[in-house]
């Protein structure tokens, strides 16, 4: 778990593009972790979740198998319940289009 987080680090501390493919369009059974997916990044793979609103959920559930987007990101997590590690996502795009980007919460961080 640890080496594929070094793989991806330094993208997450640049927040910079990675290139994702989604393998999974649901999360390890039992999870808690609310909506996300899992996807191959640099040949790992990975828990990547989002924290949407409403009004964007409809793009990310528009997300298929396969489907090769770009992703960005200020942090990675360990879970001992998970054996991936967890990308919380901040920014996806799908052919060169914007389907999410966090918003953030009103009245702080």
């Amino acid at each position: 778990m640890y080496a594929a987080e070094a793989k991806i680090r330094k993208h997450i501390t640049g927040f910079t593009n990675m290139e994702a493919v989604v393998t999974a369009l649901s999360l390890p059974p039992g999870s808690r972790l609310g909506f996300g997916v899992m996807a191959r990044i640099n040949g790992d793979n990975y828990i990547v979740k989002f924290d949407p609103e409403k009004s964007q959920l409809e793009q990310l559930h528009s997300l298929k198998v396969n489907d090769k987007i770009i992703i960005r990101s200020h942090s990675i997590l360990h879970a001992p319940k998970y054996l991936y590690p967890i990308v919380s996502c901040e920014y996806v795009e799908r052919d060169s289009k914007v389907i999410f980007k966090r918003v953030p919460r009103k009245g702080g961080c």
